[in-house]
């Protein structure tokens, strides 16, 4: 006989960078495994230092590192991260990306932009990834810039679950706060058997963040209406969606986002809305200034840790998403 016989076995292994930790070990929990115990920190010139305390070699890696302020930091951290995974001999690099940085960025609205998309699934391919796993991403064609898989997970059925079980169905509108989100909202609808509306906006093309509502298109009065957003940022685009509901005759309104990214004056426009609740997933950490009775955080880790199973037990993540549709 020639050559060495091996048992064949299958090694999981989970890995977190530093930004999010609390879901990292929520996500650990869900798939009953610890994390990888690794050594990280910042030199005095702002350098990254990592270093796993455990061997990798011939093991199926999962790293999970979600792009939260500061973000620039914790997507180099995430890239140092890989590198490392690919030089320590691991069988295969999955990333998890709860939350997709530069996402917004998909594509070039004038001359002379990047697609910064893009630019972070290569950069991720060159560090050594072999699959990314992220959660509602910004719009689907993000899927179609990293070359090779891309499992794409969706918040819908934990976030509608959650409101359909609150409100009475009878009484209830799926908003979508942009042309954008219709196809989602219309999933919405589907699962709770509720209309349609959508507020009709235009986004000042030389001022980030900065939305002037024009008219609500479909019947909102006296309905309770639910937005549904894939995340919010300074709050500027929900709120000002929100008003217009309540202006248009809507009895009450929820919010709903996959990520709360909650930057710069989003703390108190969500305090001043008179939105009556705000629904995320966990999929960024929730700032401790936001911590009011109106937002509620739900866990998307058991989402993660099944697809993550299916991953690496050579299972049909297509399974879940057909269970989400």
């Amino acid at each position: 006989m020639t050559g060495i016989k091996t048992t064949g076995e299958k090694k999981l292994m989970l890995f977190s960078g530093r930004a999010h930790p609390e879901l990292a070990e929520q996500v650990a929990h869900q798939l009953g495994v610890g994390i990888v115990p690794t050594k990280a920190f910042d030199f005095a010139n702002g350098e990254i230092y990592v270093r796993y305390q455990e061997s990798a070699r011939g093991a199926d890696a999962f790293l999970i590192q979600s792009h939260t302020a500061p973000i620039n930091k914790w997507v180099m951290e995430q890239l140092i991260m890989i590198d490392a995974l690919k030089r320590a001999s691991a069988r295969s690099i999955t990333v998890i990306v709860p939350f997709y940085g530069y996402a917004r960025q998909d594509k070039k609205h004038r001359g002379r932009e990047p697609i910064s998309a893009r630019l972070i699934a290569d950069l991720m391919k060159t560090a050594g990834a072999d699959r990314i796993l992220a959660v509602d991403l910004h719009t689907d064609q993000i899927q179609g810039f990293f070359d090779g898989p891309v499992d794409h997970l969706f918040a819908l059925p934990i976030l509608a679950d959650y409101v359909g079980a609150k409100v009475d169905r009878s009484k209830l509108t799926v908003v979508s706060p942009d042309a954008g989100r219709v196809r989602v909202a219309d999933r919405w609808c589907d699962r709770l058997g509720a209309p349609l509306a959508i507020v009709h906006k235009r986004r000042d093309k030389d001022v980030a963040n900065q939305i002037t509502v024009h008219e609500v298109v479909g019947d909102v009065k006296g309905r309770v209406c639910v937005l549904v957003d894939d995340m919010i940022d300074t709050g500027g685009t929900i709120c000002a969606a929100a008003d217009a509901l309540y202006a248009h005759g809507a009895e009450d309104v929820i919010v709903t986002a996959t990520h709360g990214v909650l930057s710069g004056p989003a703390a108190d426009r969500l305090k001043n809305s008179k939105v009556s609740e705000f629904v995320l997933t966990d999929t960024l950490p929730t700032p401790n200034e936001l911590e009011l009775d109106k937002i509620t955080v739900l866990s998307i880790a058991p989402t993660i840790a099944r697809a993550v199973r299916e991953v690496f037990q050579d299972g049909s993540v297509t399974s879940l998403f057909d269970e989400q549709s």
